[in-house]
């Protein structure tokens, strides 16, 4: 299939951009040598090998640049729209439709909704069509050796992806992903891929990048043992009166209130519920002002995922309409 002149346009725009904020990694800072020692001491790496890699690899003033701008800086009201479009509506019904055995599968061996692996993968990826374009090791050594505000945090998963590429039996030049290191359908990071990812489909291999069946296994997996509890509701709109509330804004996305010390602070909860539920009380910015609503123990599984309450509460609102569009292919 030929692309569109503006298609080819914009790809040939996206790609000068990446290399255009690329430069050869500087092997002779400390960092680098320290980090090539450490992984030769530690893992049995071979100084050879390491430096071979990183004077292939790039670093991009570009990734810096991203890092530095995530979308959850944004308000609500600016982030939904970004996820909750009519494309990526439709798009998850077709993979869902298209890959039902598998996520029926996971469901069944993991506890997870067939509609919330969904959604994940379609904001994560839009269902596998934008894995990413950058090499994971040049992603990772650049914010590893250049972005301060994160080194540890990446040196360890520049550490983790060098293991994992070498368990996986991967080229760790060739391997892309986001900005950020993320890989595959579902986006894991190396720590994550090493810990999480299996292999559903029984082929010998884990692979997130072109097996759907992998990917929607290992997402179900990521939940599970982040402590899904299957059957549990997810988060809940409420609304609030007095002033007792906002003290319970302050306290994050970790549930720690029950149902009684919501409702003693003025947080109005809807019916049905079960009893030993706890949650926490959050605040989504509209045009209108603030909306309320409590995330129970599954949305923190989901904000597990992604450390923000506006991402956990996207993947929700998706994979609710995707449960209420899907009609099984019969």
């Amino acid at each position: 299939m030929k692309l569109s002149g503006l298609w080819a346009v914009l790809i040939f725009i996206i790609a000068f951009n990446v290399q255009a904020s690329a430069r050869p990694l500087d092997t002779s800072q400390d960092n680098v040598k320290n980090f090539i020692q450490q992984m030769v001491q530690q893992h049995n790496f071979k100084t050879e090998t390491l430096q071979t890699i990183f004077k292939q690899t790039q670093h991009h003033e570009s990734i810096i640049e991203a890092i530095s701008r995530p979308a959850e800086s944004k308000p609500w009201y600016e982030y939904r729209p970004i996820f909750l479009t009519t494309d990526r509506l439709q798009g998850g019904v077709k993979f869902w439709n298209k890959n039902a055995e598998a996520l029926t599968r996971a469901r069944q061996t993991y506890g997870v909704p067939e509609e919330i692996i969904t959604a994940i993968i379609g904001v994560e990826t839009r269902y596998g069509k934008h894995k990413g374009r950058f090499p994971v090791i040049d992603s990772l050594a650049t914010l590893a050796f250049a972005y301060p505000p994160r080194s540890k945090f990446f040196t360890s998963e520049l550490e983790h992806y060098l293991l994992m590429t070498r368990e996986e039996k991967l080229d760790p030049l060739k391997q892309l992903g986001s900005y950020a290191g993320a890989m595959g359908m579902p986006q894991f990071i190396s720590s994550s891929f090493r810990r999480y990812a299996v292999d559903f489909n029984g082929d010998g291999h884990r692979n997130l990048w072109t097996n759907t069946d992998d990917a929607i296994g290992s997402v179900a997996n990521y939940f599970k043992t982040h402590h899904w509890q299957e059957g549990q509701p997810i988060t809940s709109k409420v609304r609030v009166h007095g002033k007792r509330y906002q003290k319970l804004l302050e306290n994050g996305l970790k549930p720690k209130y029950s149902k009684q010390q919501l409702m003693d602070n003025g947080v109005i909860l809807p019916d049905g519920l079960p009893d030993n539920i706890k949650g926490s009380l959050l605040a989504f910015e509209t045009k209108n002002g603030p909306e309320y609503w409590v995330g129970w123990d599954n949305f923190y599984v989901i904000s597990r995922y992604n450390h923000s309450a506006l991402y956990s509460m996207a993947v929700f609102q998706l994979s609710e309409k995707l449960q209420q569009k899907h009609q099984p292919v019969r």
